[in-house]
């Protein structure tokens, strides 16, 4: 049976480099399609992808949810979704400047991937958020914590609403919001997948079909560059994109469902600590 996959914020970096290794590994049949929001970038991306499937170019901004909504639509079954798309963040430049285009990709455009391409998947399909291992709740101060338990994707919306509009109003660290506004971001948006996975679990584990989050690990690419110094042990797209592509290929491990996924290995929710 032709696959189709789709990988949001394909256009450099770690999204490239999962729609190059899904071409690789996929059947000639197969159709992965390479998204973003820039089409002289989509075309020339997609046509260096040299592969087994066929890679198309789509035009998407993860932050028009009325454009994923239509082309979740159109497509009807989607096999495999990997929901990539990150927002730029630059040292130095104040939270308030930047919260509104970093959220709007990494929580809306997330939470917008997760309602439309949801229902879309088939038994068996997979649905991955690209998210880090700052994502586990343990990350933000203890009275934050409950805040993202137990909760639904609507709920985490209003989560997500509040911490943007403290980081306005300038109350955002009164609050004991982290001020790399990173942090509240990626808990947020492991939060969105857990929330929409605690509804789809009992039909997801008995028909073999996987959503959850994943960690790449350190990765060198444009946006990690400003925020980090020792790129020592850093990987390249490419290697970061194996084990995730490893993740959708593979058979369900049901330990992983609804959880977040590094290197094969759970990251428990409840881990982590303060981050400077």
């Amino acid at each position: 049976m032709t696959r189709t996959a789709l990988v949001t914020g394909a256009n450099q970096g770690i999204g490239f480099a999962l729609v190059a290794e899904l071409a690789d590994r996929l059947g000639p049949d197969d159709l992965v399609l390479l998204t973003g929001r820039d089409p002289e970038r989509v075309a020339t991306a997609a046509k260096s992808v040299h592969g087994t499937a066929r890679v198309e170019g789509r035009v998407l901004d993860v932050t028009d949810a009325d454009a994923i909504a239509a082309l979740a639509a159109e497509l009807g079954r989607t096999d495999i979704v990997i929901s990539n798309a990150v927002g730029p963040l630059t040292p130095g430049v104040p939270p308030a400047e930047q919260v509104d285009e970093f959220a709007a990709v990494a929580n809306g455009g997330t939470h917008a991937v997760l309602r439309s391409f949801g229902p879309t998947l088939p038994a068996g399909g997979r649905l991955l958020v690209v998210a880090s291992s700052l994502g586990s709740r343990g990350h933000l101060p203890a009275h934050l914590r409950p805040l993202l338990d137990g909760v639904t994707l609507d709920e985490v919306e209003a989560v997500v609403e509040q911490w943007r509009e403290a980081v306005h109003d300038g109350t955002a660290a009164a609050k004991g919001w982290p001020e790399w506004i990173y942090v509240p971001s990626k808990v947020a948006q492991v939060a969105a997948v857990r929330a929409v996975a605690e509804e789809r679990r009992p039909r997801d584990l008995a028909d073999g079909t996987l959503v959850a989050s994943v960690c790449p690990g350190l990765v060198d690419t444009r946006a990690s560059r400003p925020w980090f110094t020792d790129f020592s042990r850093a990987q390249t797209p490419a290697q970061a994109a194996r084990p995730i592509v490893d993740l959708a290929l593979a058979p369900l491990d049901p330990s992983t469902y609804g959880e977040l996924v590094r290197f094969g290995a759970v990251l428990p929710w409840h881990s982590g600590g303060p981050v400077d």
